[in-house]
């Protein structure tokens, strides 16, 4: 549990630590992030809880990335002209208003211009995310007649698309539900599962989620005929299709703080008799 409570405080000091400086664009104040340093500087940040980019040029000229909507609600993409005209005309066509894509084409464009350049690209189109999560659940799955609600923990590695804001998503997460004095049973499951973000804002997203696999290693403490105590351990492997719902709400740059309803019902497995409560609030950041 310390080690768990450290590195969660490792990981927000690492993200309030994020070096950013302050620079002044037509007379407004702005923190940002420099993300690529060559002929031209890719430079964003979140700013009111909205993505702005800009590049500066070897001048120091620094210029906003927009994409605004005219009087029909189409987007200009004025940001495609602005780069075409300071990288010479390179095509600008399939380039997104992302830190991927944006990253992607600067970076290209400088490595073209200058031989001693070193790239920062990455052909991987997939990133992470790292949570740590904790709640109660009446282990929903199993029997319990009291419907008593333990304790868990969980932590998870989120893969998904490269993109600010990704719909689809999978997962691998590990969770311990502890046992009580009332209910003598506790599991370490670890599943492997996937995410669809049906509401995608940049300030938060709520989405559907599905356990796919499970392996569960479960102990249990009970009376036999002779009112003798038994411990009974038990390892069960399931595709079970657990199904439940979340939601990520953005407090900086690249973390979260994540509300998990984990498992509210299942295909593959019966539930015994009572409503799920299955809920835990945690806190992840993209690695």
């Amino acid at each position: 549990m310390k080690k768990i409570l450290f590195a969660i405080l490792f990981c927000l000091a690492f993200q309030l630590n994020y070096s950013q400086e302050t620079y002044t664009v037509n007379g407004e104040s702005l923190e940002l992030k420099t993300e690529i340093n060559g002929k031209l500087d890719l430079l964003w940040n979140v700013i009111d809880g909205k993505y702005r980019y800009f590049v500066k040029t070897e001048d120091g000229s620094i210029t906003e990335l927009k994409n605004t909507k005219d009087d029909n609600n189409d987007y200009q993409e004025e940001y495609k002209s602005t780069l075409s005209s300071l990288t010479n005309g390179i095509p600008t066509d399939k380039l997104k208003l992302t830190l991927y894509s944006l990253r992607n084409y600067i970076d290209s464009y400088n490595a073209s211009v200058d031989s001693n350049y070193t790239s920062t690209s990455t052909e991987s189109s997939v990133q992470f995310r790292l949570g740590f999560s904790g709640g109660i659940t009446n282990n929903p799955f199993v029997g319990n007649p009291d419907n008593t609600k333990t304790p868990m923990l969980g932590a998870e590695l989120e893969i998904y698309e490269a993109n600010v804001l990704p719909r689809h998503s999978g997962f691998l997460q590990a969770r311990h539900a502890f046992e009580s004095d009332d209910f003598p049973y506790s599991t370490t499951e670890f599943s492997l599962g996937y995410r669809y973000r049906f509401i995608n804002k940049e300030t938060f997203s709520i989405y559907g989620q599905v356990k796919l696999a499970t392996l569960n290693l479960s102990n249990v403490t009970f009376l036999n005929e002779s009112d003798m105590e038994i411990e009974s351990s038990e390892t069960s492997f399931d595709i079970p299709f657990i199904f439940g719902v979340g939601s990520d709400i953005k407090v900086g740059s690249n973390s979260y703080i994540t509300i998990i309803y984990g498992e509210l019902f299942a295909l593959l497995l019966d539930n015994q008799g009572n409503f799920s409560t299955d809920i835990a609030v945690g806190y992840k950041f993209n690695l």
